[in-house]
């Protein structure tokens, strides 16, 4: 029996979860079948969105576990990066929705305060649940309240420094805190470093297992408070013999664990005895991404976040043009077999950057740091300064988190790294915790710093190659999600001149400046102006920093009016530098700006939002035609 709910029928239990409160009353030998219509859900709802669906099938147990102990929105739940909420949406009175998630006007694919008062914190970036729930810890204590505050974290968030730098404070803070550590060995690809080593040996040493459950048995037994104490303190010295400095007890925390993440009985016995603990507790679990589905569970990788997806073999659509990070990890990985110097480098993203061609073909200069874009900024320095030629491939919506290092560490001794940032612009689906429209606004203060976008893949190349062969300071690239438009790369890439646009076409009237891939919009517009009779130029500027300020003048003199275009916000923007060059020069010429608004953008369908906030050829017009 199943609930239609829009186009999207609800197996007959989930359909009857409209809150926390039902999660509690369901009878307990309903639970099973109640995770498994969960799953069940999330494989036929997301292969018609797309989203997230291997974290998701791995925190089914736990989250009903969390649910089924804790009082939300009282207790407060906190999902590192928030990719795995969907179960707790569901949970939440949303799952009626769940269709609609990461789709214009549905449900965000992370937690948002303003969708549910059981979303305490919005997230999107990893590290930052720790940090944030003792915070909120904290508050409770000096308002002298009672509730629990439970941060569930990946391992792969453990690698990151705000984690560690809460780790660090959480005894001195709170003696009510909850931590989950969810194991599965995977942020986005497989964990890396010493950490993601010292999480495997607890989980694999059979000594430690053995103690583990010789001591639960002699409790069992026995019974008692001071039985107890004995017990973990025999447990706690064995396990020090056996993995000195067991990390988590020297942080002050009281680790319990490695436990079954998907055994519900012992998640919710586990979660019950938690909530008595007066002291900061850590309870690591062992889980399974994608657990449930089969192609899930081979290729964790790609269905850690994918599109759309075919339900019977998790098979998508076949891919046309190359992408933008496909065609960067390969021209990397081509300049560094001729140039020993080239090394990779990223932050935890070898699939979504495509250094993974890299990683492949030339191991010994690839390096992956984990989820520390901090590190891996300074880390490129410490290449350059040896005269290695580092490409510092991470996300523009991460990079954010470098920007002291690219101010401090990299600019203020013009090292030449290469700063490569994916995803500059609309990340659509992700919605604004991915969207890359901040970079120039935060890079084009920074004295000395290149920064560049293709119109096309053939350009694309040939700024590559260009930042390549540039070792007088350090340099910055932002290219789209995606593929482009088709243009072939040239056999051989050519050397750009630095700080030199490109005129594709003469004109009087309106000079449009577009830039990256605003491209194509860019053609659409002025073939709409041409047919109202006017005479348009098209400008590729190429560079955002140095600007062609000698050609965007010209135009800006000879022209009744400047368009900028840009994939970015609008504020310290593309055509802010063009304005104000117009107005250091005395040049009064209108310059209508075509961006984003000062607003954090929706989630959505990248055409959608663009119409709705004017990134549209027609509105484009409709603003140059007011000066001609």
């Amino acid at each position: 029996m199943t609930t239609k709910s829009g186009s999207f029928e609800l197996p007959e239990i989930l359909s009857q979860i409209k809150g926390p409160e039902d999660v509690k009353a369901l009878p307990a030998d309903k639970l099973d079948d109640l995770c498994e219509e969960i799953r069940h859900t999330l494989i036929h709802s997301l292969a018609r969105t797309g989203g997230h669906l291997g974290p998701n099938l791995g925190v089914v147990e736990l989250t009903l576990a969390m649910h089924r102990v804790f009082d939300s929105p009282e207790d407060k739940f906190l999902f590192d990066v928030s990719h795995q909420g969907y179960v707790h949406k569901m949970l939440t009175g949303r799952a009626d929705t769940i269709h609609t998630i990461r789709t214009p006007g549905g449900l965000n694919g992370f937690l948002l305060r303003t969708e549910s008062e059981h979303d305490c914190y919005g997230a999107g970036h990893a590290g930052t649940a720790l940090s944030a729930a003792l915070g909120m810890a904290s508050a409770r204590d000096l308002k002298g309240d009672d509730n629990h505050v439970v941060a569930v974290a990946g391992d792969a968030a453990f690698t990151c420094g705000p984690t560690l730098e809460a780790m660090n404070n959480i005894a001195e803070t709170t003696k009510k805190f909850i931590v989950v550590l969810n194991d599965n060995e995977w942020s986005i690809d497989r964990n890396v470093g010493a950490m993601a080593k010292y999480f495997n040996a607890l989980q694999t040493h059979p000594t430690f297992s053995s103690v583990r459950n010789k001591a639960a048995e002699f409790v069992g037994k026995i019974g008692g408070e001071g039985v107890r104490k004995f017990a973990h303190k025999i447990e706690r010295n064995t396990k020090n013999l056996i993995l000195p400095n067991v990390l988590f007890e020297k942080f002050g925390l009281h680790y319990y664990g490695p436990i079954d993440g998907h055994d519900l009985p012992l998640l919710i016995k586990t979660f019950e005895h938690l909530k008595t603990r007066d002291e900061p507790v850590i309870l690591h679990i062992i889980t399974e991404k994608g657990r449930g589905y089969k192609p899930a569970l081979a290729n964790p990788g790609k269905f850690h976040g994918l599109g759309t997806y075919k339900v019977e073999d998790g098979s998508t659509a076949a891919a046309g043009n190359p992408t933008y990070s496909e065609l960067f990890g390969r021209a990397v990985t081509d300049f560094a077999k001729e140039d020993k110097s080239i090394t990779a480098i990223t932050a935890a993203m070898p699939g979504g950057t495509k250094l993974e061609i890299f990683k492949k073909e030339l191991p010994e200069r690839y390096f992956d740091v984990g989820i520390a874009e901090e590190h891996a900024a300074l880390f490129a320095c410490g290449h350059a300064t040896q005269g290695l030629r580092p490409f510092l491939a991470i996300y523009s919506t991460f990079m954010q988190r470098a920007i002291d290092m690219i101010i401090h560490d990299i600019a203020l001794q013009n090292l030449p790294v290469r700063m490569c940032m994916d995803r500059g612009g609309l990340s659509g689906d992700d919605g604004p915790t991915h969207h890359g429209l901040f970079d120039i606004a935060y890079l084009s203060g920074i004295p000395g710093l290149i920064h560049m976008q293709p119109k096309d893949e053939d350009e694309f190349i040939d700024m590559l190659w260009t930042m390549a062969n540039h070792d007088d300071g350090p340099t910055a690239i932002r290219y789209p999600r995606g593929a482009g438009i088709g243009a072939k790369p040239k056999e051989k890439p050519v050397l750009l001149e630095i700080g030199k646009g490109e005129v594709l076409q003469d004109g009087s009237d309106v000079a449009v400046i577009a830039l990256g891939h605003m491209y194509e919009t860019a053609l659409e517009t002025v073939k709409k102006l041409e047919d109202l009779g006017h005479s348009v130029a098209l400008i590729n500027p190429r560079f955002i920093k140095p600007l062609d300020a000698e050609l965007i003048a010209s135009y800006a003199e000879k022209c009744k009016v400047v368009v900028t275009m840009e994939d970015h916000v609008l504020n310290n923007g593309f055509g802010a530098s063009v304005l104000e060059l117009l107005s250091d020069r005395g040049i009064h010429t209108p310059v209508e700006r075509i961006g984003w608004p000062d607003e954090f953008i929706d989630h959505g369908k990248v055409e959608e939002l663009r119409e709705r906030h004017g990134l549209t050829s027609s509105h484009t017009v409709a603003q140059a035609q007011k000066h001609l």
